[in-house]
């Protein structure tokens, strides 16, 4: 389908965006990598008279390491994640996930700041922001401001971002331990049925700290504080693998869709975090 007609902006300066948000309020929209946006203009889902395409803003497609932080400019893609040579070092989580997300096509022109600024539960970079404590700058009229990843989703589609606000950048403290994201879809391309993201610290054959996150089982992403916790001070046996999937099923609200029933959704979310438990720890 061919979408609504609209006003195509094209800003180089930050404060130009800001100020085209401002203008024209509810009717405008930022685009960053446009997979999520395109699409639903494209089927009449959403009608954006005015577009504000973030590609020739300068500075938000580049990546940093220094003094224990990760800096990931929001127009960054996920080609960019999975190629960059510092980041398969310093956290190769965020490799392995990019790797799961879509297909090359996609990857190419996805970005970063597009997959976890929009709310959409199904998107593979919230859920894996929040196990790993990231940090999201937000720029709008009055400045800067910084809002932490386990904060920022409220609910489908909502964000703690104000509407005249852009997502510049993603902080992540370097990731410590053992790490991995798993997860189960139908098919190549497609959203998960439940992934899950793991990072895990053992000292002295012992897990010492772990955080766990969810994907696409409730309306946001979930970050199970008492599934992590089940797993500190033991040996990540199979008693302790239970109690942090108990945990994290007490946390998680799934609903039936084309990807499967309530149940199936639960017992799926069970294997895939056990899967990257088990995985993490061997790594850690």
């Amino acid at each position: 389908m061919i979408p609504a007609a609209f006003d195509y902006y094209r800003p180089t300066k930050m404060d130009d965006v800001i100020a085209l948000l401002k203008e024209h309020g509810d009717d405008a929209r930022v685009m960053a990598g446009g997979h999520s946006l395109i699409p639903m203009m494209k089927l009449r889902m959403a009608e954006i008279p005015h577009l504000i395409d973030l590609q020739a803003i300068d500075g938000l497609n580049e990546i940093s390491i220094e003094d224990g932080q990760i800096t990931i400019g929001a127009m960054v893609t996920q080609h960019d994640l999975i190629n960059h040579a510092g980041l398969e070092g310093a956290a190769p989580i965020l490799r392995e996930a990019a790797l799961q997300i879509a297909d090359p096509q996609v990857r190419y022109m996805g970005t970063v700041g597009g997959n976890v600024a929009n709310g959409d539960p199904g998107n593979d970079m919230p859920g894996l922001m929040q196990c790993l404590d990231a940090t999201f700058a937000l720029v709008g009229p009055d400045g800067k401001r910084s809002v932490a990843a386990r904060d920022f989703y409220e609910a489908a589609y909502m964000t703690a971002r104000e509407d005249e606000e852009v997502l510049t950048s993603v902080s992540i403290p370097v990731p410590q331990g053992g790490y991995a994201y798993e997860k189960q879809k139908r098919k190549i391309g497609d959203y998960a049925t439940a992934a899950a993201a793991v990072q895990i610290i053992k000292e002295d054959g012992k897990c010492t700290a772990a955080s766990i996150a969810m994907t696409n089982l409730s309306d946001t992403p979930i970050y199970s504080v008492d599934a992590g916790a089940a797993l500190v001070g033991t040996t990540v046996d199979a008693a302790a693998l239970n109690a942090a999937k108990a945990a994290m099923l007490g946390d998680i609200d799934p609903t039936e869709d084309n990807r499967g029933p309530v149940a199936f959704k639960k017992h799926v979310a069970g294997v895939i975090l056990a899967r990257a438990i088990e995985r993490a720890w061997s790594r850690a």
